[in-house]
């Protein structure tokens, strides 16, 4: 296998915030070049209801990037530690799933995570094959190699056990069996999030325990969101999501600060390091930033639509956003006159057929809040809502539009 040890090294980390010493990176792609062979990538994943939005896939595009340089992607599937819980970040024991949401979040998982990763390079494990196979007398020698006082360096198990909050002994196993996993896999490198470090760390620790050459680790930061100032979170409303349409992920991309550009062109994209620092340069020296955002949402929408898909929405936000028309994908509303007493009526019958709103009252309360427009004309009561008639534009907020025909 032909490995440029400098271009993966550049490509490896790009946009790491953390990683093992380059030192023994490169020691361990010298390894595998010797020894003709792509490198195991272990990706370990807990199936706890499964939503992947953009934040999510950091990791599995940096997987991407090195399959594209011809290396192997080992997914774990923790069917066997699911049923344990991840207690990171947690401040009290997490509630055991069982075997069939744990089956059911695993299969959605496997669907989700092939939006990124290419399946033909891709090895997927469920941690259940080893562990079933276990005895107590494994689950003893396992347990033997980290101590408690090392358990309790965990932020979130330190926190618990100062605040005198209960910790079970089950979830100590958590850290050693996710570890345990590696050594099954013999895995060459292991990626995780930042939130990830303790469990990640203790994988190399237990290899060198059980005889195996350690993984290299790849710790990536956590995307902000669109609001560019908190960690991506549907409950939050700041996510891309990936099944999003490609028009709503195109605009959502737009709406990330000036600030945020590189560092999404770095965790989110596949676009070469060189070809991010030409990116830098043109911010740099004035370009504007605008300009430089639409290639970014382009690039991102592309990687999740048809290039099709991508060039439509590129043309939706020019002309919705940019040249203030509407477009030709707006929605055709027929106009709803029957049971109405007055054009307001009207209006809002016809704005519910689209099935976009909840209620009257919502509509109502947009038009009052200053949100719609007919035929460019801002309406604030509902009492001045003009005649509509065939070819009305109503607009509702920055981008919906909608068409009437009588």
């Amino acid at each position: 296998m032909q490995i440029d040890i400098q271009d993966t090294l550049k490509i490896m980390l790009k946009g790491v915030v953390d990683h093992t010493e380059k030192a023994e990176i490169i020691q361990k792609l010298e390894q595998v070049k010797k020894e003709n062979r792509p490198m195991r990538i272990k990706l370990g994943l807990d199936p706890s209801a499964p939503d992947i939005h953009l934040g999510h896939t950091v990791v599995l595009r940096k997987i991407k990037q090195l399959q594209d340089l011809g290396h192997q992607a080992v997914i774990v599937i923790g069917d066997f530690t699911g049923m344990i819980g991840d207690p990171t970040g947690k401040s009290k024991t997490r509630k055991q799933l069982t075997k069939e949401q744990v089956e059911e979040n695993a299969k959605t998982y496997q669907e989700q995570i092939f939006k990124v990763l290419n399946p033909k390079q891709t090895i997927v494990h469920f941690n259940s094959e080893w562990f079933n196979k276990m005895n107590f007398r494994d689950v003893i020698e396992l347990s033997s190699k980290s101590t408690v006082a090392r358990m309790l360096e965990r932020d979130d198990f330190h926190k618990r056990y100062t605040n005198q909050q209960a910790i079970s002994v089950h979830e100590f196993l958590y850290p050693l069996m996710q570890a345990y996993d590696s050594v099954a896999l013999k895995a060459d490198i292991e990626l995780g999030g930042t939130d990830q470090t303790f469990n990640i760390l203790m994988g190399r620790s237990i290899q060198k325990d059980y005889g195996i050459d350690p993984q290299i680790t790849l710790f990536m930061p956590l995307l902000e969101g669109i609001d560019g100032v908190e960690k991506m979170s549907k409950s939050l409303g700041n996510y891309i999501g990936i099944y999003e349409p490609a028009n709503t992920m195109y605009e959502k991309v737009m709406k990330i600060p000036d600030n945020m550009i590189i560092k999404y062109y770095e965790l989110v994209t596949d676009v070469h390091p060189d070809e991010i620092e030409k990116i830098k340069a043109r911010l740099d020296t004035g370009e504007n930033p605008r300009d430089i955002k639409m290639e970014l949402a382009k690039e991102i929408t592309n990687l999740y639509h048809t290039k099709a898909e991508a060039d439509n929405a590129e043309d939706y936000f020019k002309t919705v956003y940019q040249e203030k028309q509407v477009h030709n994908d707006a929605m055709v509303l027929t106009i709803c006159s029957e049971g109405a007493q007055d054009n307001g009526q009207i209006f809002i019958n016809t704005l519910m057929e689209s099935g976009k709103y909840k209620s009257k009252s919502e509509v109502r309360r947009l038009l009052m809040q200053g949100a719609v427009k007919i035929d460019g004309e801002r309406i604030t009561d509902i009492n001045q809502v003009p005649t509509l008639t065939d070819q009305t534009v109503i607009q509702v907020g920055k981008g919906t539009f909608y068409k009437l025909k009588k």
